[in-house]
């Protein structure tokens, strides 16, 4: 965020407000002061002149001279009150809210931070005026000072205002607080700001060792919001689904990555062919496949058909067939629950998906993806297969036919 937005953002914020105070009480102290005493008019005119001109406690002295007039009318106090903070407003003299407001503008716009950040807003503080506004602008300052920790301290209590999460995603990748960049990201698409998903994706794969299996559901997310890179992207995809026999949906990832014209050449051509090849011989053996899962002492194997199951577009399928595994008893729980997640979320399930994903616990690699599941679904999301439903004839296996 440049200093020029920076500036136009703490206008938009109402530092512009003691600009108004200035010029609009003007017209109205010099018409109040014609309507009073010479003795109370007098120095109040002379008072607006020496603040035009810059003297601000000599301006405040003539106001106290006003003041010092016996008897005064309604009309008179009324005009020795404009005129205080017209003088406060134009100068800073006088303290109060007004004019640490009016000083507190002026140091700002002049790139003076290190007065916004004391000594103005400690005038702010003492005099009451230290509202919200004030608070972003200070954490402007500090942003503009390269203090991005300060920044980012003060401007995570600031609310989900969408520019100060602007700022705060800002400060937060100028000190590589990748974590914050993430929180940060999360918030901004549950807005609707889609375009935050490059930003929750790297902080996603930032900083964790990933497993293969994790790396995979992460460029799912990828394929689902439209985030997908480069060919590598693609070639990295198809290869780790390939890696876990998910055949079928490496090969309609592969053709993704050429209906994108990110995928070509003899190295591409040969990953889509190989691809292509395991999947006819998958799904020829497919119903072979349900009959060992089913029969298998533990609910692993069942799991991986599930899986697989979804890369055909077989939701209710890849559904029965994971919960059966899980009920069976599964080495690993976390891929479980987000292999369900994914399912539940294809077929619309959405409530069920997160409590699915919520499931996912004890590893932070595992919880990382699992948040950006959540984050998904939650964003309206309702992921589908890298391609249309293929009719392979597949039926959920017998121990997962009942539904949840």
């Amino acid at each position: 965020m440049t200093l020029k937005s920076l500036q136009a953002f703490a206008i938009a914020f109402g530092l512009a407000s003691a600009a108004a105070i200035v010029t609009a009480p003007m017209l109205s102290v010099t018409a109040e002061a014609a309507t009073v005493r010479p003795a109370v008019g007098k120095p109040l005119q002379a008072a607006v002149s020496l603040a035009n001109s810059g003297s601000g406690a000599a301006a405040m002295a003539k106001v106290h001279e006003a003041e010092s007039v016996p008897n005064l009318t309604a009309s008179e106090q009324s005009a020795i009150s404009q005129t205080r903070n017209y003088v406060s407003a134009k100068t800073g003299a006088g303290g109060g809210a007004v004019g640490c407001k009016t000083k507190f503008a002026n140091d700002y716009s002049a790139n003076r931070f290190h007065d916004v950040v004391g000594e103005d807003a400690d005038c702010l503080r003492k005099s009451g005026g230290y509202d919200f506004q004030s608070q972003v602008v200070v954490a402007q300052a500090y942003y503009q000072m390269g203090d991005y920790d300060t920044a980012i301290r003060m401007l995570k209590g600031l609310g989900d205002n969408d520019q100060v999460l602007s700022l705060l995603m800002s400060a937060a990748g100028k000190s590589g607080d990748t974590q914050t960049e993430g929180q940060v990201a999360e918030r901004l698409i549950l807005k609707g700001q889609t375009k935050y998903w490059t930003y929750l994706l790297a902080a996603a794969e930032g900083g964790k060792r990933l497993t293969d299996h994790q790396l995979l559901n992460v460029y799912r997310v990828r394929l689902a919001t439209g985030n997908m890179r480069s060919g590598e992207d693609y070639e990295t995809a198809a290869q780790l689904a390939l890696e876990f026999g998910f055949s079928t949906e490496a090969q309609n990832i592969a053709q993704k990555g050429i209906d994108a014209k990110l995928l070509s050449g003899d190295r591409d051509m040969r990953l889509v062919n190989l691809a292509k090849t395991q999947a006819a011989k998958d799904a020829a053996g497919l119903a072979d496949a349900q009959k060992k899962a089913a029969a298998a002492k533990n609910g692993d194997a069942l799991v991986k058909l599930g899986e697989d199951l979804w890369g055909y577009g077989k939701y209710p399928d890849a559904i029965n067939a994971i919960q059966a595994g899980i009920k069976k008893g599964v080495s690993n729980p976390n891929d479980a629950n987000m292999a369900l997640g994914v399912a539940l979320l294809s077929s619309g399930q959405k409530d069920a998906a997160v409590r699915a994903f919520g499931a996912v616990k004890g590893d932070p690699g595992s919880e990382a993806v699992a948040s950006l599941w959540t984050v998904y679904a939650r964003a309206g999301g309702t992921v589908a297969a890298p391609t249309a439903p293929t009719d392979t004839g597949a039926r959920s296996p017998k121990s997962g036919r009942h539904r949840h």
